[in-house]
C-alpha cells in the first residue's frame, strides 16, 4: 500500500457499476479517490462507505454532458491536487434498438459522454501528467468498439473511437513514465442495461443479465494500473473478437437483424 498511498485518482461514473467498484478498489490500495458522477446522493453514500473502510474518497457531482461542468471538474481538482495520478474514464451512456429510432436528444447526450468527456478530461489531465512525467489514464472501452454490432451502431462507434484515441496516445507515449490504456469489456453486470431503457425508444440489451462482475473488472483495472500495457480484454478470450469480425462478420450479417427484431421496446 505504502507505494499508492497519498496518490490521487479520479473515476468517472463512479455512482456505480464498474465505476463504484473501481473507486472502491483502488481506496483499498490507500489511493484517495475522487468520485465524479451526476448522482450526488449515490456518490455520498459511496464516499461515506470507502471512508468507513479505512479509505479516502471525495464526491464530486456533476453532469458530464455539460462542457461547462467538465471544466468546473477539472478545475476543482487542479486546484485541489494540482495534478493527478490516475484518471479512469469510466462514465458512460447507452441505447439498443435501431439507428432511425434513436431521438437526436439521446444521440448527442451520448457523444457528450462516450467522446467528449472522456477527451476533454484525458487532455486536461495528460498535459499535467506530462509535466510531472508519470500518470495513467485508463479509457473503459467496449469489444462493442472492435465488432460492429446491430442495436448499438453509435454507441460502438464511440468505443471504436476510444480503441483509436488510445493506441495512438499510447504510442505517443511509449518513451515515458506517462500510460494510457483503454479496456476492452465484454457484458458486465451492471446497471447499464436499465439506464439504456431510460431514453426514449430504447431496447433491451440481449446481454443485460449476463457477463462478469463489476468488481472483476475492477480487480482488472487495478491489474492494469500495476502493471501498464495498451489494452486488456475482459474477460480474456475476447482478444479472438477482432479476428471473428474478419472472419466470421458475414454471419453476423444474417443473424445480428433478427436477435435485434426480437428484443422489444421500452413501454
Amino acid at each position: 500500500m505504502s507505494e499508492w498511498k497519498n496518490k490521487i485518482a479520479v473515476v468517472t461514473g463512479a455512482s456505480s457499476g464498474i465505476g463504484a467498484a473501481t473507486a472502491k478498489r483502488l481506496a483499498r490500495e490507500g489511493l484517495q479517490v475522487v468520485l465524479v458522477a451526476r448522482r450526488q446522493d449515490r456518490l455520498e453514500t459511496l464516499a461515506e462507505e470507502i471512508r468507513q473502510a479505512g479509505g479516502r474518497a471525495i464526491p464530486l457531482a456533476a453532469d458530464l454532458s455539460s462542457e461547462a461542468e467538465r471544466l468546473r471538474v477539472f478545475q476543482v481538482i487542479a486546484r485541489r491536487f494540482g495534478g493527478i495520478d490516475v484518471l479512469v474514464n469510466n462514465a458512460g451512456l447507452g441505447w439498443y434498438g435501431y439507428g432511425d429510432e434513436m431521438s437526436w436528444k439521446t444521440a448527442l447526450e451520448m457523444l457528450q459522454v462516450n467522446i467528449e468527456a472522456v477527451v476533454q478530461f484525458t487532455l486536461g489531465f495528460l498535459h499535467k501528467m506530462r509535466e510531472r512525467g508519470t500518470g495513467h489514464i485508463i479509457n473503459v472501452g467496449s469489444i462493442s468498439g472492435s465488432i460492429p454490432s446491430q442495436g448499438i451502431a453509435l454507441y460502438g462507434a464511440t468505443k471504436s473511437f476510444l480503441d483509436n484515441f488510445t493506441t495512438a496516445l499510447h504510442r505517443e507515449l511509449s518513451q515515458t513514465r506517462v500510460h494510457v490504456s483503454v479496456v476492452r469489456a465484454g457484458p458486465v453486470r451492471t446497471e447499464f442495461g436499465e439506464a439504456a431503457l431510460k431514453h426514449e425508444n430504447g431496447r433491451h440489451v440481449p446481454t443485460e443479465k449476463v457477463g462478469v462482475t463489476a468488481e472483476a473488472v475492477a480487480e482488472r483495472i487495478w491489474g492494469l494500473i500495476r502493471h501498464p500495457r495498451r489494452v486488456i480484454y475482459i474477460p480474456v478470450w475476447l482478444k479472438v473478437v477482432p479476428w471473428a469480425e474478419l472472419v466470421f462478420g458475414w454471419i453476423i450479417d444474417r443473424l445480428g437483424p433478427l436477435l435485434l427484431k426480437s428484443q422489444k421496446k421500452t413501454p
